[in-house]
């Protein structure tokens, strides 16, 4: 079955942290992965990231990678020297994860988050053919260091690019590298896809990442989403990759402003029970599929 994991900011107000005590956290609860911030990982120093992963591989827990690219380094750009930080930056990225033996490095990668289509601009085309040129030269450095760049659909209220799982299969295969592909988050299908199922198929053999969450961005099981629908089209593409939850309940902090939670959906919530219950209701629907 799918390994199924968690991502840390359920938990904080702040993208910075210590990552730590979350191994130990999310293995107690039963869970196979914890997703952890790439850029936070990146800023570790070599001897840091290793006792990190040693952490890890002790409590048998996988680690994955998400990130959404700082307009500092906006792959996508006009400007061409602020390309060149976002192609060193997801180098950078990819040669730090390849020294803990590689990984999966998932988010907008492809321009910087959150962002609008510049203003007077109707076009998005140059800004596709940029980010494109781009990964092409950052994906080297994913290919030599055993990294997979997992390119995530989202929203038009958080960027213009890619909002499809049809335009992310349309990129992925204009990079034209086996450590590209797709990550389908179902918070954001909600919001973009005609049907959660068909953007899985859609997505196919380059589905490389999953993010599960609610339509309120609850836990998965106190919402509206398909859950069923996701499984069945899970199985129906045979896809072994992972999933990973990405709820986000507490306002707050620079997590709960940068995902614009404003109302606290944490109160009287058991975050550590909430999450348990989520992933059996998960992998309760995985092994029902059909």
């Amino acid at each position: 079955m799918n390994k199924v994991g968690i991502y840390y900011a359920y938990w904080t107000h702040e993208w910075e942290a210590d990552f730590h005590p979350f191994i130990d956290k999310v293995a107690e609860l039963g869970f196979d992965i914890l997703e952890i911030h790439a850029g936070v990982f990146a800023n570790l120093t070599g001897a840091e990231r290793k006792a990190l992963k040693a952490h890890a591989d002790e409590r048998k827990l996988e680690m994955t990678y998400c990130i959404g690219l700082p307009a500092a380094f906006d792959v996508a750009s006009k400007d061409e020297a602020t390309r060149n930080k976002g192609i060193a930056f997801l180098q950078a990225q990819a040669k730090g994860i390849g020294e803990v033996g590689g990984g999966k490095v998932s988010g907008i990668l492809y321009s910087s988050w959150p962002a609008l289509m510049p203003e007077g601009e109707t076009d998005k085309r140059p800004y596709l053919e940029n980010s494109i040129n781009s990964m092409r030269k950052a994906i080297r450095a994913a290919e030599e260091n055993n990294v997979v760049f997992n390119i995530e659909v989202v929203n038009r209220f958080e960027q213009y690019l890619l909002n499809t799982a049809e335009e992310a299969v349309a990129y992925v295969k204009a990079v034209d590298s086996p450590n590209i592909k797709i990550l389908m988050d179902t918070y954001h299908m909600n919001i973009e896809e005609d049907h959660i199922g068909t953007a899985i198929e859609t997505a196919g053999q380059y589905l490389g990442h999953v993010h599960l969450g609610e339509n309120n961005r609850r836990t998965p099981g106190y919402g509206h989403i398909a859950w069923d629908e996701l499984a069945s089209s899970l199985k129906k593409i045979n896809y072994k990759g992972a999933l990973v939850m990405e709820p986000f309940l507490m306002p707050g902090g620079q997590v709960g402003r940068d995902i614009r939670v404003w109302r606290d959906m944490s109160v009287g919530v058991d975050l550590d029970l909430e999450a348990r219950k989520a992933l059996q209701f998960i992998r309760g629907k995985l092994a029902a599929a059909r």
